[in-house]
């Protein structure tokens, strides 16, 4: 009949299809020309700790007759990877500066998966394994996630102080590092609401905002704001830092002490008076609550909140509350200390 396929023409349309779509079913992978000698990542994102041992892994599939692996750490904001290591299989050299706690983990033949000891905060980032064999290059690429949390921080000068060499070198001061965009992103969807913006570690300045109102932006949809391009040396915002789990303990001292007499109460304790940082990471790994301000390195007080109540803050959320920078020398105040 005009105008009807034939059954014999129909089928050449159909079994193509047919089989390919039966292929994908079994999880047959897609043809692909030449050798493919790295295995795909089951993860591509890792989840670690400061201070935790973590491995990225790489396994090769089959190992091509000569080769060898290189492992790089991909800058944020800059065109450029960090060799870390190079390996043929039997050897291996560090490089940069991950040094000794860089090592291949080698539990098999075809292991090329790199271990990292000590995890600090700056070993965050986008990992890529590349496998060199002359012939054919190919690599696979991994992020190093670590569990932390964000703080806004501005200087007791007040805020929009710093540049953002400034704002990398006070987080850096304070436990921390500068903030990625991601990080941020995640603190959001935790719960952070800050309408001061701040320097990322990306070069970019942002605030994030839960509930949209005319001071902060306008009342636009909740997001992560932008300020678009800014001059790194010139222009001046606060910093969102961020800090990740500790290796010793944050603790309260209770008195009526100026800030010189809080630094000889925790010297007394074999401690020194905590970081901004210390007190932000004791909150969120170690649910430190504490409704007595107390004063930090930086000269400011402040006071960690788990559980939010009357007559603690007044706000109905958990965070780390703070009482600004008052005078050194008022005596009104405890302290929080850090020891390892």
């Amino acid at each position: 009949m005009q105008g009807h396929l034939s059954l014999p023409t129909l089928c050449c349309f159909l079994l193509p299809w047919a089989f390919t779509t039966f292929h994908k079913a079994l999880g047959d992978p897609a043809p692909h020309p030449g050798p493919h000698y790295l295995l795909p990542p089951i993860h591509e994102v890792i989840h670690s700790r400061r201070g935790a041992t973590t491995t990225l892994p790489c396994v090769l599939g089959a190992p091509p007759p000569s080769y060898k692996v290189r492992w790089s750490k991909v800058e944020p904001g800059e065109l450029r990877e960090t060799p870390i290591l190079i390996t043929n299989g039997l050897h291996a050299r560090g490089y940069g500066p991950l040094g000794e706690r860089a090592r291949m983990r080698k539990g098999h033949r075809l292991d090329a998966s790199l271990v990292i000891a000590g995890v600090r905060l700056e070993d965050e980032g986008r990992y890529r394994c590349e496998l060199i064999n002359g012939i054919e290059d190919e690599s696979v690429a991994l992020t190093l996630r670590l569990e932390g949390v964000v703080f806004p921080y501005q200087p007791s000068r007040g805020r929009y102080q710093f540049n953002y060499y400034e704002a990398k070198q006070a987080c850096e001061q304070q436990d921390g590092r500068l903030a990625t965009y991601a990080q941020l992103y995640q603190a959001w969807t935790e719960g952070l609401d800050w309408c001061n913006a701040g320097w990322l570690l990306e070069g970019s300045v942002r605030y994030p905002v839960l509930t949209a109102r005319a001071p902060c932006g306008g009342r636009g949809r909740p997001g992560i704001r932008s300020y678009g391009p800014r001059d790194l040396k010139r222009d001046r915002y606060d910093a969102f830092c961020f800090t990740s789990a500790l290796a010793g303990q944050v603790f309260f001292v209770p008195g009526r002490l100026t800030l010189s007499e809080a630094h000889a109460a925790c010297r007394r304790r074999g401690a020194t008076v905590a970081k901004v940082g210390h007190l932000y990471a004791a909150w969120k790994f170690s649910g430190l609550d504490q409704c007595d301000g107390g004063w930090l390195a930086d000269g400011s007080v402040r006071f960690p909140i788990t559980t939010p109540r009357p007559r603690c803050g007044g706000l109905p959320d958990p965070g780390v509350r703070s009482f600004g920078f008052p005078r050194p020398q008022q005596a009104a105040y405890g302290t929080y200390c850090y020891s390892e």
